[in-house]
């Protein structure tokens, strides 16, 4: 019985033979690594990646399509929304060694819902410290944000909060006639791997000073982010006489470490 991609959900599946061998490759899996999916669909991507993996743990909201991966004798299928997935207990569960003390880092994989990819990325910063690498196919106009530099349009608050934490690259280009039901957006693949040693940030701080700087781009930052530096009695220098975008990630985090 054919399913019907369901617009609560998000859901556009791929289905380009082409793109989906590229995307395999991009993520290069080998036999053994514990890897999880979100959001596996009809499996188009699924069933290539398990091919070389021999095993693979997926997320899945649809109960429809639930019912059907659990079909799957590779497939460990965990039936949740993602927001709500703790990926360090799934970590921990994905043991392949009883004598080891902790946990592996997983490889993490999907074709996001666009209407939530966002938070899904936060929901996973929080828990990166379980996280291998990260591959997902997100609106292109997003990943553009995420890569970002300073002085360009598209750095924002999103470049800031994932390039402190993650060396991120734009692999792959996805056009709409890849999917079925087509997006009315492009589409890209990002690859994210977390610094190995990343700087030591409060992350709530820097948080919300960023939120606080980008709150108003087109303004000097005296005007939003030096109203916030007074009140936290920050006495330190800082250059404020630029707009949130001319601010290198660097600047933010060590900006936050001295608040």
């Amino acid at each position: 019985m054919k399913h019907i991609a369901r617009k609560r959900f998000g859901q556009h599946f791929l289905t380009d033979g082409g793109i989906i061998d590229a995307i395999v490759d991009a993520i290069h899996p080998q036999a053994g690594q514990p890897m999880v999916e979100i959001g596996p669909g009809l499996a188009a991507l699924t069933q290539p990646l398990v091919e070389r993996l021999g095993h693979l743990t997926v997320i899945e909201l649809d109960r429809d399509l639930a019912v059907r991966l659990r079909e799957h004798p590779q497939l460990s299928v965990v039936e949740s929304d993602v927001l709500k997935v703790d990926f360090r207990a799934l970590a921990a569960q994905m043991l392949t060694n009883a004598a080891r003390v902790t946990p592996p880092k997983i490889r993490v994989v999907g074709n996001l819902p666009y209407n939530i990819s966002t938070p899904i990325l936060f929901h996973l910063l929080a828990q990166v410290d379980v996280v291998e690498d990260q591959h997902f196919m997100l609106q292109k106009e997003v990943i553009d944000r995420m890569v970002a530099q300073p002085a360009t349009s598209d750095y924002s608050r999103l470049s800031v909060m994932l390039q402190w934490r993650y060396d991120m690259a734009n692999v792959l280009f996805v056009p709409p006639e890849s999917f079925d039901p087509p997006p009315r957006v492009d589409s890209a693949v990002v690859r994210m791997v977390p610094l190995a040693t990343p700087p030591e940030v409060n992350v709530k701080t820097l948080e919300t000073l960023v939120q606080v700087a980008f709150s108003q781009r087109r303004k000097i930052l005296r005007n939003t982010l030096g109203k916030w530096l007074d009140e936290k009695g920050f006495a330190g220098t800082f250059d404020l006489q630029r707009r949130a975008e001319e601010v290198p990630v660097a600047e933010f985090v060590a900006l936050a470490q001295a608040v």
